[in-house]
């Protein structure tokens, strides 16, 4: 395995990380496979949003067979779980019970990053960074209990945002081949709108985020990855921006060779998937590259493009969108759908009948999916 500094923080981590996702409807067994896989292939760091007291007391009991000297946790605040789901907080109240939940469930008596979650838009920014959930964390680092402080968010002009603080030591940023190749930020929602991507030229990553990079590596705030696969996108031929899939290696060394990336969070649901990332580290330098795919670049925008993040929640139905969403768009990319895909959409406890179109889970998606629309898709192709 590499290993990488992470920023100032002196830090040493693994180049290849485990992301929180694939531990979520997994059996203790099942994450600790996960875990030992990990481990063995020299993985020692893990990013934890997760707020599902099932997933932290399976990951803390599997990791806790290790000397806490041998893993680094990034662990989110404001991530809380409320009547069975996953919901983002800025309740000081919520964010204290939901982190000394996350502390005892995981077995830590510290939290090497304390990753402040999911911060895309200026007045949540200015609100935190103010406010009560700032001095929180702020105290939870002068006690030993935090390392450092981090912040994740997709949106550039937050990450600028964040390392003029001077107090934000790690940044957790969406990072991958097609991203870098979208106009600047300067609102998230432009991101979604076609017009925004005809008649343009493009030359290569865009500048605003390509100084945002390098001015992360010049101030020492190291840069984590999320979404370094789009969510499986660039994994797939008919889904790639590019109209070619790049290889998980591929994908890594992409993100692995951006300024100021320590380490790539990988989303794995089971011990192959670490395994196909953990390939980074012995594969061939033809292997790695990927300027042959990229020399295709983006012809349209990512609207609709779910990335399972998450971020939806909570439903007023309590339907898995994320999961719903998933199974989906596997569906969409086959010819005809699987019987094994069927009863996977079968066995969910909520189904996308059961939306009321409400819409709050559109207005907190940061992707711009029209998730009403693909729960009438997945009625129409499942039949519930």
């Amino acid at each position: 395995m590499e290993y990488r500094i992470l920023g100032r923080t002196g830090i040493k981590v693994s180049v290849i990380g485990i992301g929180g996702g694939g531990f979520e409807n997994k059996s203790y067994e099942d994450c600790e496979a996960i875990i030992d896989c990990a481990i063995k292939e020299g993985i020692n760091f893990f990013d934890l949003y997760n707020s599902n007291p099932e997933v932290r007391s399976n990951v803390g009991k599997a990791l806790s067979k290790y000397p806490r000297s041998s893993f680094v946790i990034e662990g989110h605040l404001c991530s809380t779980w409320d009547r069975g789901q996953y919901r983002r907080t800025r309740d000081i109240n919520e964010v204290i019970n939901a982190y000394e939940d996350f502390l005892t469930r995981m077995q830590l008596d510290y939290v090497d990053v304390g990753m402040i979650h999911y911060v895309d838009d200026q007045k949540d920014f200015d609100n935190i960074f103010n406010g009560e959930i700032i001095k929180y964390a702020k105290e939870l680092k002068e006690k030993g209990i935090i390392k450092s402080l981090g912040i994740s968010t997709h949106n550039t002009d937050i990450a600028f945002r964040a390392v003029e603080t001077g107090i934000i030591d790690v940044i957790l940023f969406s990072i991958n081949a097609a991203y870098d190749m979208l106009p600047a930020i300067e609102d998230v929602d432009i991101l979604f709108e076609e017009s925004t991507f005809k008649n343009r030229t493009y030359e290569g990553i865009d500048p605003k985020r390509d100084r945002l990079y390098r001015t992360c590596e010049n101030a020492g705030v190291a840069l984590t990855v999320m979404k370094g696969y789009a969510a499986g996108m660039l994994l797939s031929d008919k889904e790639s921006p590019f109209e070619k899939a790049l290889t998980p290696v591929q994908c890594l060394h992409y993100c692995l060779t951006r300024p100021a990336v320590a380490s790539v969070m990988v989303g794995v649901s089971n011990t192959n998937q670490v395994l196909a990332a953990t390939a980074y580290v012995t594969a061939s330098n033809e292997e790695k590259d990927y300027s042959e795919v990229l020399a295709k670049a983006p012809k349209s925008s990512f609207s609709g493009h779910c990335m399972y993040c998450g971020h939806c929640a909570p439903c007023s139905k309590k339907i898995d969108i994320a999961l719903v969403n998933k199974y989906l768009d596997l569906a969409l990319i086959q010819e005809n759908v699987s019987e094994t895909l069927k009863n996977h959409y079968s066995l969910l406890k909520h189904h996308a009948s059961e939306c009321i179109e409400c819409g709050i889970c559109m207005k907190n998606c940061p992707f711009g999916v029209d998730i009403i629309k693909k729960m009438k898709q997945a009625v129409k192709l499942f039949g519930n």
